[in-house]
């Protein structure tokens, strides 16, 4: 879905319309907004907030995630609040993933090798 300030004046209507008429939906629109807020912003410092609205809500999804993210609570708390990224760690793992599968059963560990230094 497009962010609320992209929306067409008319789908704009037919949200705050739907939101209007669903407590249910209103709720998650407002807990929506505000992770996605924490994490284009990098606002971390909220998240204790948020947990604690997520887990009191009538949302079970939402409160099953808000309690997926207690579990793991530092590093999703530094994730949403320090500038540095592990994005290009994981890309390159990722690549190397993919030649390993590519080259499954065809080719020795010493190809595999050459082929990753070569990039």
């Amino acid at each position: 879905m497009r962010p609320r300030h992209k929306l067409a004046t008319d789908e704009c209507a037919d949200l705050q319309h739907a939101l209007d008429h669903c407590d249910t939906l209103r709720e998650l629109d407002h807990l929506v907004t505000g992770f996605a807020d924490m994490l284009r912003h990098r606002r971390g410092q909220r998240l204790d907030d948020w947990i604690n609205q997520a887990k009191a809500g009538s949302i079970p999804q939402l409160r099953g995630f808000a309690e997926g993210l207690l579990k793991d609570y530092d590093a999703v708390r530094n994730g949403l609040t320090l500038p540095w990224s592990s994005g290009a760690v994981e890309g390159a793992v990722c690549r190397i993933k993919a030649y390993k599968r590519s080259m499954y059963g065809r080719a020795n560990f010493d190809l595999l090798r050459t082929r990753v230094l070569a990039q």
